[in-house]
C-alpha cells in the first residue's frame, strides 16, 4: 500500500541524493513514484488524490474496487505537494521525468484551487467537504498548499494566475491562525496532530475518525510548514527587476576541478548550485528571488555568447596555482567583453588577493573602465579577528541603502581613473568602485565575498550583514540592465 503523503518523507532527499552521487538512473524511480502513485490515487471526477491505496484492496479502509481510502485529506494533499515542487530543485534539466512531474503539478494545482474555500482562502481538512458538520480549516494543510503554489510559480512551473490563490490562502492564515497571545509570543492553531490509515487502533479511513484526532495550537508540522509559506510569500511580494534577464556566471577563466565527495569531477569554487562554503547557491538564490534567470558560460566571452545576457559575472580568474592550464583574460577577450558593456551590458568583476588570483591579465578587462585590482592585499584576518574584515558604510551611496557593515577577507585593493569611481573604501583603499561605460555599467571588488561562507550566516556574526549587501547589489545590478 501506498500513502499520499509518503512521497515528500521520502523523495526529496531521494533527489537530493541522486543529484549528488550523480545517479541519473535514480531519477527514473523518482519519476516513477509519483506517476503511479497519481495513477492509483487521482479522482477521475475531481482531480483530487486519495490519502492511500491498497493494491491487495484487503485493508479495511481501502475500496474493494479501486483499493483507495474513503477521503481526500489536506494534509496528506500538502505533503505532496511540497514533495512535488521540491524534488524539482534537484532534476536534470533535460531528464523526461522532470516534465512527467511538472504535468501532474500542474493537474495537482488545477484540482486543489477548485476546492479551496472562496471566503477565507483555507482548506479544510478532508477538503471537498466543507458543509459536513465537524470538518473545519486545517493550518498544515493550508501553509504546505500555499507553499506549493507559490514557489510553483515561482520556478515557472504553473501560471502566474495561480499566485493569486496563495496570497488569497496566506491572508487566511494569518487572520484565522495567527494570534499573539498575553506574553507576546506568536502562536499557530489549527494543526491536527495527525491522522492515518489503519494500525491499532485501527483507523478506518471514515470521516468520523478525521475528525476525532486533535487539533493542536504550535505543532511542529504546521509551525514548519507556516515558516515555509512565509519563506515563499515573503519572496513573492519582492520587486522583479530580474524579470526576463538572464545573469550569466562565467565558468572559463574560473576553471577549477576537484574530486567531490563521492569521487567524481566536480567544479571547485564559484557556481551555482554548489551549496557548500565555496559555492555561491545563495548569491544565485538571491538573483532568482529578483525575477533573474542563471545561466553558465564555460567558454570564452564572445559577442554571440554573450548576447542574451543582461549581467555578466568573472569571479577570481585562475592562475597557475589553480590550474595548470589556466584561461587567462587575453586581450581579445577584454575588447569582447567591454564591446558588450558599452552597448549596455552589466558587468561584475570579483577578484581576490595577489596570491590567489590572476591580477595581470584580469586587469587587462578591468583597465578597460578605469579601474586596477592592485597587488596590495588588505584586510588579512587572522584566525578569529573577524573585525580586520570589518568594512564601513558610513556615506550615502547609490547601492548600499540600508547595508552598514560588511564582512570581507584577503582583499585586492583598487585604484581608480575615469571612467571609474570609488564607491566605499577603508582608510585610503578603495574596496568597492563602479563606471559608467556607453549605455552599460560595471561593479568591481577585489574580493570573491558573496560565496556562502560569508551571506549564509551560519560563521559570520549577524552584525556583518553581507547577505543584506548581496540583496542590495543584486537589485541595483538588475535595475541597471537595460
Amino acid at each position: 500500500q501506498v500513502w499520499l503523503d509518503g512521497l515528500y518523507m521520502g523523495q526529496p532527499f531521494y533527489a537530493e541524493y541522486a543529484k549528488l552521487n550523480h545517479d541519473d538512473t535514480a531519477f527514473n524511480d523518482i519519476a516513477r513514484q509519483f506517476i503511479l502513485i497519481e495513477r492509483h490515487t487521482r479522482d477521475p471526477k475531481t482531480g483530487l488524490l486519495y490519502h492511500g491505496w491498497d493494491e491487495s484492496k484487503t485493508q479495511q479502509w481501502a475500496n474493494k474496487r479501486t483499493g483507495t481510502s474513503p477521503h481526500f485529506w489536506a494534509r496528506a494533499l500538502g505533503w505532496y505537494g511540497v514533495a512535488l515542487v521540491d524534488v524539482l530543485d534537484y532534476f536534470p534539466a533535460n531528464h523526461p521525468g522532470r516534465d512527467s512531474i511538472t504535468g501532474i503539478l500542474n493537474r495537482f494545482a488545477k484540482a486543489i484551487t477548485k476546492v479551496q474555500d472562496a471566503k477565507s482562502g483555507l482548506w479544510y481538512d478532508i477538503v471537498d467537504l466543507p458543509d459536513k458538520p465537524k470538518n473545519y480549516k486545517e493550518a498544515s494543510a493550508s501553509a504546505m498548499l500555499v507553499y506549493t503554489l507559490a514557489k510553483a510559480v515561482r520556478n515557472g512551473y504553473i501560471p502566474e494566475s495561480y499566485l493569486q490563490n496563495a496570497k488569497k490562502g496566506y491572508a487566511g492564515i494569518i487572520k484565522e491562525f495567527i494570534e499573539v497571545d498575553a506574553a507576546g509570543q506568536t502562536n499557530l492553531k489549527g494543526t491536527v496532530t495527525v491522522s492515518g490509515l489503519g494500525g491499532k487502533p485501527y483507523r478506518d479511513g471514515s470521516f468520523d475518525y478525521y475528525m476525532s484526532e486533535k487539533v493542536k495550537t504550535n505543532d511542529p508540522k504546521g509551525v514548519g510548514a507556516f515558516i515555509m509559506a512565509s519563506v515563499e510569500m515573503e519572496i513573492a511580494i519582492m520587486p522583479k527587476p530580474g524579470k526576463g534577464k538572464q545573469v550569466l556566471l562565467d565558468a572559463f577563466f574560473n576553471n577549477e576541478w576537484r574530486k567531490d565527495l563521492y569521487g567524481f569531477n566536480a567544479r571547485r569554487h564559484y557556481t551555482w548550485d554548489d551549496t557548500e562554503h565555496g559555492g555561491i547557491s545563495l548569491l544565485g538564490s538571491v538573483w532568482q528571488n529578483y525575477g533573474a534567470k542563471l545561466a553558465t558560460l564555460e567558454q570564452a566571452p564572445t559577442a554571440k555568447n554573450l548576447k542574451g545576457s543582461a549581467v555578466y559575472m568573472i569571479i577570481d580568474p585562475d592562475g597557475p596555482k589553480d590550474n595548470k592550464a589556466p584561461n587567462y583574460v587575453n586581450d581579445q577577450d577584454a575588447t569582447t567583453v567591454a564591446d558588450w558593456v558599452k552597448a549596455g551590458g552589466v558587468l561584475l568583476l570579483m577578484a581576490n588577493d595577489s596570491s590567489n588570483c590572476d591580477l595581470p591579465h584580469f586587469n587587462k578587462l578591468a583597465n578597460k573602465f578605469g579601474i586596477t585590482f592592485t597587488d596590495k592585499s588588505i584586510n588579512m584576518v587572522q584566525g578569529n579577528e573577524l573585525e580586520t574584515g570589518a568594512v564601513l558604510n558610513n556615506e550615502a551611496n547609490p547601492i548600499f541603502k540600508q547595508t552598514k557593515k560588511m564582512y570581507l577577507k584577503e582583499v585586492s585593493a583598487l585604484t581608480v581613473k575615469a571612467p571609474a569611481h570609488a564607491l566605499i573604501k577603508k582608510a585610503a583603499d578603495i574596496i568597492f568602485a563602479t563606471a559608467k561605460y556607453g549605455k552599460g555599467t560595471v561593479f568591481a571588488v577585489g574580493d570573491p565575498w558573496l560565496y556562502n561562507e560569508y551571506t549564509d550566516g551560519r560563521k559570520i556574526p549577524a552584525e556583518y550583514q553581507t547577505f543584506s549587501a548581496a540583496n542590495e547589489l543584486v537589485q541595483w545590478l538588475l535595475m541597471q540592465a537595460k
